[in-house]
């Protein structure tokens, strides 16, 4: 980039992010170009509303609904990737890199499953792909984790980011109701799309816990092997059990990196509510990082949204501006680490996960069927931290027992509960969920 002219960037998309980025950086042009050195501005977009984007920008800009006019644009210095999805827009990014141009996306699907080839790519033709966007919104995990926090050896990281679950569960627990009725309400507001599926099933956590995970220890981006559930399982009274007992339910990412591996998951998970991140409700996002040197850190803002998200992509920009001229190898590696060095742990199953249970059971009201199931936990060799026995609400010669485990192996827990269920006298399917005490 030549360091007279202004920073040219061509904007794949001006819906809700790639409008809010065209706002901000018109908004705050001045303030911008102090802290990067140059003008930032946007010299073309692409999009397949023409008439919205010329809406927008009006004659600022050159306007097209073909993107590989952008991407081909020798007058572009960065390309600004926010269409999503993963075909087009990993044909559109390779293209740019080719050509050799910076890239900011904030698409955290298309980096979770083609991130490594991208990466290696963009390294072989010296040019920069930066993606704070894609994880957390506005909330800056990326560069915190890459830079911040260069000077630790992460132990772990766990994160509520996914807005639309963390909505739906703070509905829940605050009103009582079922999944399906906040689920319906999260739509009618707009915090959730019309097919929630990738929100609910725990699948946008999972790309960004993928991301976490690479950037934290140095691993390549392995989506495929991330345990993955969503909340559509979760009951109103476990919610309510577990709140209880002064725990709260979250949906976590969680990365954790052990001698034997790393557990990368996304499930639900009940937190201690004296935790700061279990007090994290709504649509926000919250990121718990444990480091060797400097402990625990929370990094907590707004996951979604066109302007916290834009503040990211525009973040990027500034920091493409400024390393555009440094030699490519002085540059702050993609994943953290130096391409050369990164590790190859093996992603552990979740039968190998090490952490404590919530376990929901419903059984006959009648002598020994309590020590019936303490003696098949111990023969487990789990114990039992905590148990609660509750009254159903219909009378039916049955109660409730909730038990919280202290910390076994998953497969140790699925045993348990195996031989648990076989007994005559448990009258349903044991309800588990993970618990997390993020200490």
């Amino acid at each position: 980039m030549n360091s007279i002219h202004p920073v040219n960037v061509g904007l794949l998309g001006i819906g809700t992010v790639g409008g809010g980025a065209y706002t901000v950086l018109a908004r705050n042009a001045e303030e911008i170009a102090r802290r990067a050195g140059r003008p930032i501005k946007v010299s073309i977009v692409a999009d397949r509303d023409i008439k919205r984007a010329r809406s927008l920008v009006g004659c600022s800009c050159q306007v097209t609904d073909d993107p590989f006019v952008v991407v081909g644009d020798p007058a572009v210095d960065v390309v600004v990737e926010l269409i999503g999805g993963y075909t087009a827009a990993r044909e559109l990014v390779m293209r740019a890199i080719e050509n050799g141009k910076h890239v900011v996306t904030a698409n955290k699907a298309l980096l979770a499953l083609y991130g490594n080839e991208i990466f290696a790519a963009a390294q072989q033709k010296g040019v920069i792909v930066a993606f704070e966007a894609a994880v957390a919104g506005g909330v800056p995990i990326i560069k915190a984790l890459r830079e911040g926090l260069a000077a630790n050896r992460i132990e772990w990281a766990a994160g509520i980011i996914n807005g639309t679950t963390n909505f739906i569960l703070s509905e829940m627990r605050e009103k009582g109701l079922p999944f399906a009725e906040v689920l319906s309400e999260a739509q009618r507001l707009g915090y959730a799309e019309a097919d929630p599926t990738f929100d609910i099933e725990g699948i946008d956590a999972a790309h960004k816990a993928t991301l976490i995970a690479a950037i934290a220890f140095g691993i390549p981006v392995q989506f495929d092997k991330a345990h993955v559930e969503g909340i559509t399982k979760l009951e109103a009274i476990d919610i309510r059990y577990a709140g209880q007992l002064g725990y709260r339910i979250k949906l976590l990412g969680i990365a954790k990196c052990r001698q034997d591996g790393v557990e990368l998951r996304v499930h639900p998970a009940l937190v201690p509510e004296k935790r700061l991140i279990a007090n994290v409700e709504g649509a926000m996002n919250a990121v718990l990082v444990k480091g060797d040197a400097i402990g625990l850190t929370l990094y907590y803002g707004k996951g979604a949204g066109a302007e916290p998200t834009a503040s990211a992509v525009i973040a990027d920009l500034v920091d493409v501006t400024r390393a555009a001229t440094i030699d490519p190898d002085n540059r702050v590696p993609h994943l953290a680490f130096q391409a050369d060095q990164l590790r190859d742990l093996v992603i552990l199953p979740i039968e190998e996960a090490e952490t404590a249970f919530y376990l929901r059971l419903t059984v006959e009201d009648k002598p020994g069927v309590l020590a019936d199931i303490t003696r098949i936990m111990a023969n487990e060799e789990i114990s039992i931290d905590a148990m609660l026995q509750k009254e159903p609400e219909e009378d039916e010669g049955t109660a409730d027992i909730i038990m919280l485990t202290h910390v076994c192996r998953e497969k140790q827990a699925n045993a348990a509960i195996g031989r648990i269920e076989a007994l005559s006298s448990v009258r349903n399917s044991v309800t588990k969920i993970r618990l997390e005490n993020l200490q």
